[in-house]
């Protein structure tokens, strides 16, 4: 049995060479010529050379002691993706700018204890993470389900924010690099038992990182449970697709598909209210530069977009960056995306190359189910019972325009 959200696996296109085995064994020599040729070109073509399997590193240990690896994913173009499985943290995505030149558009450290220091606890502005159990805020850190009331930790104000004080996001999780016809691959996978962070059931979780080789970024989750809870899963990277020409996200123009967003109130929290966004600063139906209009938004951006397809695989949002030209286009199965401009990042936190990470220094796209959805019934449930299985896959894909 499938959940009311479980959502439709990324359709992943390749192209074979029956269209070679279909070509006559009476082809002239000139034809067999061509023919040969033609098989050699698809043979080192993106679609069908071998994915090489992911290396692995140390990444130092954690602050228990506990070693922790990086796997670096390289696919047929030569991106190069690094993940931890501390965290499931995404550390860095190398992609080239319109002149061919890679470079990381991903804000993160160079070893684990960058995601473990005093200041980044402080600040936890969950880079490039796995979040869970439940993504974005729930009111008050309550719940209730099935007429048993939860009390979460609150790590936000008076509200539980991306699974609680201890949340996914700083959990080990098991690793396990392989490949696939689509690119290399990094499987990953976590127990939550019941009642850790007051969630209840044992829920297992599996999420499976692919570098395609049309280089997107594809991140697939599945969970199972024991008990009747809630899920909501996701990854909190932050993107700068400037890559060192701009120390922020402001110049970014960024399209999202969405008719209509959650208000919220003063601690994020949404209000019930499903607001149209024409006419306002949260249009983003037509491309605008991130700063544009930020500065009447309270806060600057932190919201939930209601996407205007809410099921089956179906366009996110679209970044281009004009100082480097690279683009990004992120497509989902699920109804909302969080889109948050980092409003939070205050130049206390110093990562790869010396960078300092101040406001806006980059945005993030979370595709999600809507925040606080246990307390509103009248949003998309998110409750995953024993026997159903919840599954969805997001990719972010990148590109150049010139």
């Amino acid at each position: 049995m499938t959940t009311s959200f479980r959502l439709g696996r990324l359709a992943l296109s390749c192209s074979g060479l029956l269209a070679l085995a279909a070509c006559g064994a009476n082809n002239t020599a000139a034809d067999q010529a061509a023919t040969g040729a033609a098989a050699s070109a698809a043979a080192n073509s993106t679609q069908t050379k071998s994915a090489a399997m992911p290396t692995a590193a140390s990444f130092g240990k954690t602050t228990d002691g506990t070693e922790v690896q990086l796997f670096t994913l390289t696919n047929a173009h030569g991106l190069k993706a690094t993940i931890s499985n501390y965290a499931g943290t995404l550390t860095s995505l190398l992609v080239p700018d319109k002149e061919g030149k890679l470079g990381d558009v991903i804000l993160g450290f160079d070893n684990v204890s960058g995601y473990q220091s005093a200041a980044f606890r402080k600040s936890n502005p969950y880079f490039g993470a796995l979040i869970g159990r439940y993504g974005n805020r729930i009111a008050r850190g309550k719940f209730t389900l099935d007429g048993k009331a939860y009390q979460l930790p609150t790590n936000n104000g008076v509200n539980s924010l991306h699974g609680g004080k201890t949340g996914f996001d700083q959990r080990v999780w098991e690793a396990t690099p392989g490949t696939s016809p689509a690119g290399p691959t990094l499987t990953l996978k976590y127990l939550s038992k019941d009642g850790e962070e007051g969630y209840p059931g044992n829920l297992t979780v599996t999420v499976v990182y692919t570098l395609t080789n049309d280089d997107a970024l594809q991140i697939d989750y599945t969970a199972t449970t024991d008990k009747a809870t809630v899920v909501n899963l996701t990854n909190h990277a932050y993107f700068n697709l400037s890559h060192g020409v701009s120390k922020d996200i402001l110049a970014h123009e960024v399209t999202l598909p969405a008719g209509r967003y959650n208000v919220v109130d003063a601690g994020l929290i949404p209000t019930g209210e499903l607001k149209a966004v024409k006419g306002t600063p949260f249009d983003f139906t037509t491309p605008h530069a991130i700063g544009e209009r930020i500065a009447q938004v309270s806060g600057g951006y932190d919201h939930n977009w209601i996407l205007n397809t809410a099921t089956g695989q179906h366009a996110a949002a679209s970044v281009y960056d004009p100082a480097s030209g690279r683009t990004m286009e992120v497509t989902t199965d699920q109804p909302g995306i969080q889109f948050y401009t980092g409003n939070f990042l205050d130049g206390t936190l110093t990562g790869k190359n010396s960078t300092v990470y101040g406001k806006h220094a980059g945005f993030c796209l979370e595709t999600q189910h809507f925040p606080d959805s246990p307390n509103q019934p009248k949003f998309p449930s998110t409750v995953l019972k024993p026997g159903e299985t919840f599954h969805s896959v997001s990719s972010y894909k990148f590109g150049v325009r010139k």
